[in-house]
């Protein structure tokens, strides 16, 4: 399987890097990320529980850091094994671009090359089935990566609003608190 996309993240390249390497932020954004730990400055070790159509499995796996150029990428591979459900194995090249966004503030585009293969029962499912499923992921730990990276501003958050507004970020969005709910309270 092989996939390759750029995301737009409105923060500077130097935080985008930082959130990268950072596994608490990376818990967060992975989908089924049970746990995962820094063992060195270019090696983590996971455990990821993911259902792929009718298989659901538990990967414990390790990721190692390579060709690694702060603040401008890396290649990310890494290799898990799920039991009878199989096993996964891969790799992603990963640079960022430092851009101005429309207001003038600095932003980031991540780009990304992945590519990876899998075994056992889990590979049995068909390409299209995996490959859909690759996409739906990533297209998740993107979307959740940019809301902790960058959380949107609270509406009405100008001048008179000042610090009474709600903040609306990451933790209300996991917890599916509207914006409001909070200072009703």
């Amino acid at each position: 399987m092989d996939m390759t996309d750029s995301r737009r993240i409105a923060a500077p390249r130097e935080v985008v890097w930082a959130a990268l390497n950072d596994p608490e932020v990376l818990k967060q954004c992975i989908p089924g990320c049970e746990t995962i730990e820094k063992t060195s400055d270019t090696e983590m070790t996971a455990k990821v529980t993911l259902k792929i159509g009718p298989v659901k499995a538990t990967f414990n796996g390790k990721v190692t850091l390579s060709d690694l150029d702060p603040p401008n990428g890396y290649t990310i591979s890494g290799e898990g094994a799920g039991g009878a459900a199989g096993h996964a194995k891969g790799g992603a090249k990963v640079s960022l671009e430092a851009v101005e966004g429309e207001d003038g503030s600095e932003e980031t585009i991540l780009h990304y090359d992945v590519k990876a293969q899998v075994g056992g029962k889990i590979a049995q499912l068909g390409g299209r089935l995996i490959d859909a499923t690759a996409k739906k992921l990533a297209g998740e730990f993107f979307t959740t990566f940019g809301e902790v990276v960058a959380p949107a501003p609270a509406e009405g958050a100008g001048d008179e609003a000042g610090a009474e507004a709600p903040k609306k970020g990451w933790l209300s969005g996991m917890f599916g608190k509207k914006k409001g709910e909070a200072a009703a309270e």
